[in-house]
């Protein structure tokens, strides 16, 4: 029996793999969310620094952070280690989950303690990847779904903690959507076309009219393109429930954390999490979603 018969004839021992296979991809993802923007800056920063130089500038200084100068820093090399002591993180310690709750959520070597968000990170990619195998099964749909939750998963971190949503993955994602609409996987590709373009057109609006009134940007264009991905995926009609569901979180998040003197008015909060969220939400229970509202409403 070969393991796609396996998996066809056992929906439990998928489910099984899928979520063992997110764990070790959530592990994976915790990497990209680091090390991709350290790699971004550096780019950008030798970037600039060649046209300054063009221009005539002389540069001089370095950056506060050594892995921008070092060209060898990427997903793959070098190996994890402690920030603090160090310590070569060896492949018992790299384990998902189990070696966090092992190691007491320690440094094994100068017992620092490791955040949270890393197995928090592994849960979430498992839970969903099991969800969706449970869902939708053995199939290539699937696979897409996992792909597509992944990025997005690593596109809130990456958002929260740099306030960047990188191109090349909101790129991937974009075309992720349309070839899923292509393959017959997801949606009409038409459909997808439209919610791809009105996507990136109704943010890149807001942008625009919000700028002429306030004199401020009220988001970055990494916001236009993530919503157009999505768009991608959910397709034009599903697409005003994205935008009301992310901008309703979003609100509540940011009365929440002003009231708790987390932030003020002034502070930025990212954008692309809710829009992430929302998309996700909107691609797997979008109908339910309206048929209830519909319902409610007596239309």
């Amino acid at each position: 029996m070969t393991v796609v018969e396996l998996f066809d004839s056992s929906p439990t021992i998928f489910i099984i793999t899928a979520t063992i296979l997110g764990l070790m991809v959530g592990s994976f993802l915790n990497v990209v969310i680091y090390r991709y923007p350290i790699m971004l800056f550096r780019e950008w920063g030798n970037m600039a620094k060649e046209i300054l130089t063009e221009q005539g500038y002389s540069v001089t200084g370095a950056p506060k952070d050594s892995k921008l100068l070092d060209a060898h820093f990427n997903i793959v090399t070098p190996r994890s280690r402690c920030p603090k002591c160090n310590h070569l993180i060896r492949s018992w310690e790299n384990i998902p989950v189990v070696s966090y709750l092992i190691q007491g959520a320690r440094c094994s070597q100068c017992k620092t303690y490791i955040s949270i968000r890393y197995p928090f990170v592994e849960i979430l990619t498992g839970a969903t990847f099991g969800w969706l195998a449970y869902q939708f099964g053995f199939s290539w749909e699937t696979l897409s779904f996992f792909i597509f939750s992944s990025l997005l998963i690593s596109l809130i971190f990456i958002d929260i903690d740099q306030k960047i949503l990188p191109d090349p993955i909101n790129y991937i994602l974009l075309w992720l959507g349309l070839l899923s609409a292509y393959l017959g996987l997801t949606l009409p590709l038409a459909e997808s076309l439209l919610g791809a373009l009105a996507g990136y057109l109704s943010l890149w609006s807001f942008y625009w009219l919000f700028k002429l009134a306030t004199k401020k940007e009220g988001m970055g264009y990494g916001d236009f393109k993530l919503l157009a991905a999505i768009g991608a995926f959910v397709g034009i009609n599903k697409l005003l429930l994205v935008v009301i569901l992310s901008a309703g979180v979003g609100a509540i998040v940011g009365i929440t954390l002003m009231l708790l003197k987390k932030t003020d008015r002034s502070s930025q909060i990212p954008f692309g999490p809710y829009l992430a969220v929302a998309g996700w939400i909107t691609l797997f229970w979008g109908d339910t979603i309206i048929d209830f509202y519909l319902r409610s409403s007596g239309l």
